[in-house]
């Protein structure tokens, strides 16, 4: 039997056999290299062979993380079909917009998105849907199940396959947090690239078993590191839903090995909160990463007093993800950056007339190019065409190096606002804010002014049974940062508004809390 060089599970099925490749804990279930790729090889052939799916056709996943979507993600890889990941926290609305625009044959789901799938199914006119959690309460005529599929068929030949490295193997659409989702074109050699990349700074490998505690859906839960993981012949456990003290367990328990893990600031600011937090050890953990916002300092200083650095990383969908990465020695060293670039990228940071910015502390955009580059946006080349210069990849982020060559992220161009002529970056402001300990979370925005065209407004949720006045907060920054940095005003909010993989929507903030 021969393989291709991007069939990771079939190369791992024979080369490590026996040894456990995936952990879902969701389910209870396991997997060896040799289970998961016969599933995985199965699927594939019931996907060709029974439903028609062949090479170029998309094949939409809603649902909770589970090991079966790391497997349809590999059906995919091996037909040549490409897996369209799909946020499950979106209304239907927006669903309905992603799947017109992937148009999808089938429609991949479990048990709590079933209503959801059936109105979709409907809605786009997608020919099948497959449950893996039971037969369907709506539709049941057109459902399949997950589970009965995999024994209908024998395993597909993978060596048949002509694939390249250029093609592309997932559509994933961007978080839409502001404007319609756009879906980045992501192939085998960008996934590839990636995992490369992560050697260096995250020391992926045979021997890491990673926690996936973000969605699945998005870049950072499946890229970060559980295809780098699948890759070098590494272990995934994966978590159905992020709680945090489920999640600091794991972190904690030297019997479930973890050495890997990456999260958004938010998961690492709710485990840091969880009662159980004061006393933990973690004596498996190797690596933990942190990207999706800048870090906050007060953040990062909690963790590495209990002995693990957060290597704060950059990274975008487009990009597969990583671009930059602190090594763990420099994390908390170099408190607030964002890293040295990949090996395997090239970045640069550009002024407002696409000039690059060579002096340390000046701020300008950063743009990325490499292989690790998606080749652009489905069916959009306008979009496609006005993100790229040369090659170059535009990303939105506002960027500065220091005199080391190290790059810091200071913020989205777009969350930055102008305060008498002075650039603000909220993230600068919130991390000062961060530093008292009365704060369970705090997002900067502006809001207009007459005198000033912007001033800054703190919206601050308290931990529970803490206190703390609007003047206390104003005050602390007054001593912390220059004045056209002070925010004008506080509001105290139950909750601040996350996306699906914890990013604050800064875009509710100002529709709710943006006016004068």
């Amino acid at each position: 039997m021969s393989t291709k060089s991007f069939d990771w599970l079939a190369h791992h099925a024979q080369v490590r056999g026996e040894s456990e490749a995936v952990v879902d804990l969701g389910t209870g279930r396991r997997f060896t290299w040799v289970q998961i790729n016969d599933r995985t090889s199965r699927l594939a052939a019931a996907l060709t062979d029974e439903l028609g799916i062949s090479r170029g056709d998309r094949v939409a996943v809603l649902a909770n993380n589970n090991s079966n979507v790391f497997e349809v993600q590999f059906a995919c890889w091996k037909l040549g079909a490409i897996f369209v990941p799909l946020n499950w926290r979106l209304a239907i609305p927006e669903l309905e917009y992603i799947l017109n625009d992937a148009k999808p044959t089938v429609l991949v789901h479990d048990d709590p998105f079933d209503h959801t799938a059936a109105q979709l199914a409907k809605l786009v006119d997608i020919e099948h849907r497959i449950n893996w959690d039971g037969t369907s309460a709506e539709g049941s005529d057109r459902v399949i199940d997950y589970e009965d599929l995999l024994v209908s068929v024998d395993p597909f030949d993978s060596s048949v396959s002509s694939l390249t490295h250029d093609d592309p193997i997932t559509i994933m659409y961007t978080s839409g947090t502001t404007g319609r989702p756009k879906g980045a074109i992501i192939t085998h050699g960008m996934t590839l690239w990636n995992a490369i990349n992560c050697v260096e700074f995250f020391k992926v490998g045979v021997d890491m078993t990673n926690l996936t505690l973000l969605p699945l859906f998005h870049t950072g839960g499946l890229n970060c590191f559980a295809n780098p993981a699948f890759h070098f012949g590494g272990r995934n456990i994966v978590m159905r839903d992020f709680e945090p003290s489920l999640g600091l367990e794991y972190l904690t328990n030297a019997d479930h090995g973890v050495t890997h893990l990456l999260g958004v600031p938010a998961n690492f600011l709710f485990m840091s909160q969880d009662p159980g937090f004061e006393s933990a050890t973690f004596p498996t953990i190797e690596i933990c990463g942190v990207g999706g916002s800048p870090t906050p300092e007060p953040l990062i200083r909690t963790w590495a007093a209990k002995g693990l650095p957060l290597q704060q990383g950059f990274g975008m969908t487009e990009t597969s993800p990583m671009v930059l990465a602190l090594r763990p020695e420099d994390a908390a060293v170099k408190i607030g950056a964002a890293g040295r670039p990949a090996m395997h990228n090239e970045v640069r940071i550009v002024d407002d007339e696409g000039n690059e910015v060579t002096e340390a502390g000046v701020v300008g955009e950063l743009w990325v190019r490499g292989p690790n580059v998606t080749p652009g946006y489905w069916n959009k080349p306008e979009a496609t065409a006005e993100s790229f210069t040369d090659g170059w990849l535009h990303t939105g982020d506002a960027t500065k190096t220091d005199d080391d060559g190290f790059f810091y992220i200071i913020d989205r161009w777009k969350d930055m606002y102008i305060s008498g002529g002075e650039n603000v970056y909220p993230a600068e402001v919130e991390s000062v804010i961060y530093q008292l300990p009365e704060i369970g979370e705090v997002s900067v925005i502006g809001v207009p002014s007459e005198k000033w065209v912007e001033v800054g407004r703190a919206c601050v949720v308290l931990k529970e049974g803490e206190a703390l006045d609007e003047k206390s907060i104003i005050d602390h920054c007054r001593e912390n940062l220059a004045r056209f940095k002070v925010p004008q005003s506080v509001i105290f909010i139950d909750e601040i508004p996350h996306n699906a993989t914890g990013k604050v929507l800064k875009r509710e903030l100002r529709d709710a809390y943006g006016q004068p």
